[in-house]
């Protein structure tokens, strides 16, 4: 389990080898659940710091970061899924992702590890009358008698209601 205070690369031993990096979820715990993430999005797990927060964004934009002389804008998983806040502690961490060229961290309670689920043991995500919240889970990943809530990280990233008003497939939330 990585600590707060420690600073995890990710990929650095993968090399450009796709293959290498599939069916390998990042798995961390927030709330009462276990998520995952595809691990080829992940480019570090860095402990929880000072965040900037920017007027005029949605309330789970936290606001950004500075990673190394890069601005970073930082988003609160729990508060994306609705989830009542928790005080950051030693345990919180911020999950850099990168998707389509762009790194926002993503604000979890505590990383777990590297865990492998072969497409084999990943069931379709459950229907939900919800469509809002099922829309960013990518599938239910089984790992022994545990299940892991394997997240879609574009739809995490992506805001669905932007995507509507502008009409464009690119529309960041950030």
């Amino acid at each position: 389990m990585a600590r707060a205070n420690d600073r995890l690369e990710m990929n650095e031993g993968f090399g450009d080898a796709e293959d290498t990096q599939k069916d390998k979820y990042l798995t961390f715990h927030l709330a009462n659940e276990d998520y995952g993430i595809e691990i080829r999005y992940v480019t570090e797990i860095i402990g929880i710091q000072k965040i900037t927060e920017v007027p005029d964004m949605p309330e789970f934009v936290k606001g950004v970061i500075n990673l190394r002389g890069k601005v970073i804008p930082v988003m609160d998983v729990r508060t994306r899924f609705m989830l009542p806040p928790l005080e950051y502690n030693d345990r919180t961490c911020i999950i850099v992702v990168n998707v389509n060229g762009t790194a926002v961290g993503l604000v979890v309670d505590e990383v777990s590890e590297v865990a492998d689920i072969p497409e084999s043991n990943i069931e379709p995500p459950p229907r939900s009358t919800r469509a809002a919240a099922s829309h960013y889970i990518q599938g239910m990943g089984k790992i022994g008698e545990d299940v892991k809530i394997l997240l879609d990280v574009t739809c995490l990233l992506y805001d669905e209601s932007m995507l509507q008003t502008a009409g464009a497939q690119g529309a960041e939330l950030f």
